[in-house]
């Protein structure tokens, strides 16, 4: 068994999925970890579980102990949380995050068909969408500038067209979660103060 796999079975082992595994040249391992993610049944809400500060020492104290048996050597071990910008891996993944802002990069450049889209991109930040087809997925993006900050933007003004692009999974190089951050607080569009 690989270094990498006792790692992930401590981590599964202890109720986390593990998201993340990095070892670098100076010796940092560094390990990042979530709460595992189901499917909510269609009459249930959401529930997000947070990871905490003593979770993440949890998973430390344990793999100290398993890494020091195992003799791998590390200078120093990090175990954190995914944070904003959340690498996007596995389907689960993907589906856990439909609908929300991503960052993907692909692996070769693909064209779309009746689009402006430059033959040569390979990076798009947009909304990620199951396709039609129910097994490829989605990003759908404008390419219009966004208003600056207190720019006044006319209600006249005719709506910025969307892009689409299906791509499957084995297309991706890298996709994360759009660190986009309100500073305003966590009221959505177009609520109130009150609800």
């Amino acid at each position: 068994m690989t270094w990498q796999q006792t790692v992930e079975q401590t981590v599964t082992g202890m109720g986390f999925d593990l998201v993340d595994l990095d070892r670098s040249a100076g010796g940092l391992l560094r390990v990042t970890i979530d709460w595992p993610w189901q499917p909510p049944a269609t009459d249930q809400a959401v529930v997000e579980r947070f990871v905490t500060v003593e979770d993440c020492e949890k998973i430390t104290r344990q793999l100290q102990y398993l890494l020091e048996v195992e003799g791998l050597e590390y200078r120093r071990l990090e175990v954190g949380s995914p944070g904003i910008d959340r690498p996007l891996r596995r389907e689960q993944d993907y589906m856990r995050f439909e609908g929300q802002m991503v960052d993907i990069t692909l692996k070769a450049p693909i064209g779309v068909t009746g689009t402006e889209v430059s033959a040569n991109r390979k990076k798009f930040r947009g909304t990620l969408e199951r396709a039609e087809d129910g097994v490829d997925w989605r990003i759908v993006w404008s390419d219009a500038p966004e208003p600056k900050p207190g720019q006044r933007v006319s209600k006249k003004r005719p709506p910025v067209p969307l892009q689409a692009m299906n791509f499957s999974l084995d297309d991706v190089q890298q996709a994360r979660l759009a660190p986009i951050v309100n500073f305003k607080g966590r009221q959505a569009t177009g609520e109130g103060p009150n609800g």
